[in-house]
């Protein structure tokens, strides 16, 4: 991406703010958090971007935001070099449920949620099911219309932080005997509604990131429907694909910055010594796959990709980042000492990227599965982006 005089401009302004306002201490402060904290320290971090101006450059300037793809990236970029904290609690707030607001919602819903979400309140997203992840359009919770409301019954899963949010992304069945993908509506539910359970799922790591969440005669109003009845489908595939990916440019930042701390603990162990050793060559592959990867980022964002290119991209994007961070904390796992895993003096409470490799390690298992499994991944990029034929198809 060519660097323009007002981008290094832009720069050098997020850079100052950044060595102003990131909290230095913020891993060490929030390692061990409870929920509540977690949550309360999020929505701090959220309202101070808000104030700099760097919470929400992805929004139309209409909202707040109004950056370009470009201007976006390097917003991202230079939060993930200041080490600043990410706002993993309120991705699905500021990207999903914004983007599905801004692009779909009426007036008076992004009047009600928008401003809301700015001020910190966490949306989680009920898509998946028991039996309908990678198959989406196979879910099974209906939404029975009757009158001015939904009725809805069913089970969600593996829903992001739903213990601690307010509202849902919910899709639901509302004419079971259409196809698959024509009888599905899209509806905004509040958590707090009558019927509502959401039970926590503990996950290798030993928190509960990931819940289920159990609907009985849960009433919807139909004011929360988003689009039209029964078109929740195109909807949803419309608006998630408003991403265009300038989030991953922080994420690879991040994974960029991880390889630093391993070449660190490497160096510091005589391991790279030799140009030749093990160690040495699979660290120079992965900054090669790290410089690699990011240059795939930069290019999905070019103003003159087609949304198709675009979503090949995504696909393409995903699968090389989630297998790259396995591969990268899993090789870090194996060759650090045991005092690394027991004794980290970076919090593992910040996610995968806290530098406790075995934690991380266990952590990354979860990219390469939801938002489409490496295996959707590979299958969409042969098809739309090889051409390739579905298989048994004559």
């Amino acid at each position: 991406m060519p660097a323009s005089p007002e981008l290094e401009d832009l720069r050098h302004r997020v850079r100052t703010w950044c060595a102003a306002n990131v909290p230095r201490d913020w891993r060490t402060t929030t390692a061990g958090a409870d929920p509540a904290a977690d949550v309360a320290f999020q929505r701090a971090w959220l309202t101070t971007l808000a104030a700099g101006g760097w919470a929400v450059p992805h929004w139309p300037a209409a909202y707040g935001g109004g950056r370009s793809l470009p201007e976006q990236a390097v917003i991202y970029e230079e939060l993930a070099r200041a080490d600043a904290p990410r706002l993993s609690l309120h991705f699905v707030s500021l990207h999903h449920a914004a983007a599905t607001l801004i692009h779909a919602g009426t007036p008076a819903q992004r009047e009600r949620h928008l401003p809301a979400i700015l001020d910190g309140e966490l949306w989680c997203q009920g898509f998946s099911e028991p039996n309908a992840g990678s198959d989406l359009a196979a879910l099974q919770a209906v939404g029975r219309p009757e009158g001015d409301h939904f009725v809805v019954n069913g089970q969600k899963t593996w829903s992001s932080a739903a213990a601690q949010a307010r509202w849902c992304l919910l899709l639901v069945r509302t004419a079971p005997e259409a196809p698959k993908r024509k009888g599905i509506s899209y509806l905004l539910l509040d958590l707090r509604s009558d019927g509502v359970e959401i039970r926590p799922i503990r996950n290798a790591r030993g928190d509960a990131h990931f819940c289920e969440i159990f609907l009985t005669d849960v009433r919807i109003p139909r004011t929360n429907l988003i689009g039209a009845e029964n078109d929740g489908w195109r909807v949803a595939q419309a608006t998630l694909n408003t991403e265009r990916g300038a989030t991953m440019v922080e994420l690879v930042e991040r994974l960029r910055t991880g390889l630093g701390w391993l070449t660190d603990q490497l160096r510091a162990a005589g391991l790279l010594d030799d140009p030749d050793s093990h160690a040495a060559v699979r660290v120079t592959r992965f900054a090669a796959e790290l410089r690699a990867l990011r240059e795939l980022v930069l290019r999905s964002l070019s103003p003159t990709i087609t949304d198709a290119q675009a979503g090949i991209l995504a696909s393409m994007t995903k699968l090389a980042y989630s297998e790259l961070l396995q591969d990268l904390t899993g090789f870090a796992t194996d060759v650090s000492p045991l005092a690394v895993h027991l004794d980290s003096p970076l919090s593992a409470h910040s996610g995968w990227e806290s530098g406790a490799w075995l934690l991380d390690f266990i952590g990354s298992w979860e990219w390469t599965i939801p938002g489409g499994t490496s295996e959707i991944q590979r299958t969409i990029i042969a098809e739309r982006g090889l051409g390739l034929p579905r298989e048994g198809a004559s």
